[in-house]
């Protein structure tokens, strides 16, 4: 085992915030001596099925965290997950119910392991403790913080002072998270830069409880295919560890050129020694970005599918955009769905609407009959298909009408 500087040392890779780094310090100099593995936490609510390259950051540093002798342990929120995260929210979540939660968390053990070691991993819901709490129990959780401490964070404040409603179950949420680290005693939390607020809680709820203050070690948000927000199952602009190599590899080629060199950053595990030669090949005018994000896609695919799918998602990526029968350029259209809320199924007649490939929807029922509408050069089948929008789509009506769909140029309103 390496020496705590030395640990210490790696563990800043890639980090934003530690804190704090001396009580790390600390906990790596009694964990070498007593010959006592950390316990190391991250926490994921299952409010969607898949996890995605945002969660491979705190994935990999548990990963680093193992290969360096420590326990990772990783919480399914099953009841966290009903609540929800109030993070960066300006309304409350709409609350899942625990059949739901329980299905989305189903793949999740599989998920982790692509990138943890399952046998220096603990999985663990929270459900586990709160299940067998008692009102009392709760009541003297809800004693160790303050309401005026909570309404601090930045989400809250805004809300209170634009009189949206916060539920009292959302007040909850930091509590929560904060026993969690109190139940499994971890010695260190990993979480994204929007989690300080959430993490910080968790020192004072061990405090309280008389367990000794995790360390928080806050790690870099990745944008989602957009480019703008951070990427969020909730939002769709997601790329899940779990998806075909051809989504994996079509959803990375729809990233905006601005976010190639993050995503080989935080994405694709470029090394950092490697990452400046690359910014400095963006900045050249005879680079052609595409074939830098190419590559990236590549990268991205081989990291959780290996070479030889990501080989043939690029194949297939030609196939469908860059080859046979396609004019030169196609138009890639900033689509404004109206009448759908759910990017994974949008109804193709909106969609055509959208992408302004028909006049109206008596055309795009029509085109569709007579087969002379295809989506990525499959026909669709009848007027009541659904399109999965979260990835780029080829559109074709008739000979010689064409559209590219990215997931950044799409704007649904309900």
């Amino acid at each position: 085992m390496l020496g705590p500087q030395e640990q210490l040392d790696r563990l800043r890779d890639g980090v934003v915030e530690i804190i704090k780094e001396d009580e790390l310090l600390d906990k790596l100099t009694r964990s070498v001596r007593e010959g006592r593995p950390l316990r190391v936490k991250q926490g994921f609510d299952p409010s969607a099925p898949d996890l995605h390259l945002g969660h491979a950051i705190g994935l990999r540093k548990l990963r680093q965290f193992q290969d360096l002798g420590h326990t990772a342990v990783v919480i399914i929120g099953d009841y966290t997950g009903m609540v929800g995260d109030p993070t960066e929210r300006a309304e409350t979540r709409p609350k899942l119910t625990y059949e739901e939660v329980l299905r989305n968390a189903q793949t999740y053990q599989v998920q982790l392991y692509k990138i943890v070691d399952p046998a220096r991993t603990e999985v663990v819901m929270n459900g586990d403790w709160f299940r067998t709490m008692g009102f009392a129990d709760v009541m003297d959780l809800a004693g160790k913080y303050t309401v005026a401490r909570i309404l601090e964070r930045d989400d809250f404040t805004k809300r209170f002072q634009t009189q949206q409603p916060i539920s009292i179950h959302e007040l909850f949420y930091p509590l929560m998270q904060g026993y969690d680290s109190v139940a499994i005693r971890a010695d260190v939390e990993l979480g994204a830069t929007e989690q300080k607020f959430n993490c910080l809680v968790a020192r004072e709820i061990q405090k309280a409880y008389g367990v000794e203050a995790e360390v928080v070690m806050l790690l870099p948000v990745l944008e989602g295919t957009d480019g703008v927000r951070r990427m969020s199952k909730s939002i769709g602009n997601y790329i899940g560890l779990a998806e075909p190599p051809r989504e994996m590899y079509g959803k990375t080629m729809s990233i905006p050129d601005s976010m190639i060199a993050r995503y080989y950053e935080l994405a694709a595990c470029l090394p950092a020694a490697e990452l400046a030669g690359l910014k400095a090949s963006l900045a050249d005018p005879a680079v052609n970005p595409r074939d830098v994000k190419r590559q990236l896609a590549r990268r991205i695919v081989s990291l959780y599918h290996g070479d030889g799918a990501a080989q043939g998602a690029e194949e297939e990526f030609d196939r469908i955009f860059s080859k046979k029968g396609l004019p030169d350029e196609v138009p890639e259209p900033a689509a404004t769905i109206k009448g759908q809320t759910d990017l994974t199924r949008v109804w193709v007649v909106a969609l055509l609407l959208g992408a302004g490939l028909v006049s109206s929807g008596g055309e795009a029922r029509r085109l569709i009959a007579q087969g002379g509408v295809r989506v990525d050069g499959q026909s669709v089948p009848g007027v009541d298909a659904v399109v999965d929008l979260t990835a780029p789509r080829l559109l074709q009506v008739g000979k010689r009408r064409f559209a590219r769909i990215l997931p950044a140029n799409v704007v649904l309103e309900p």
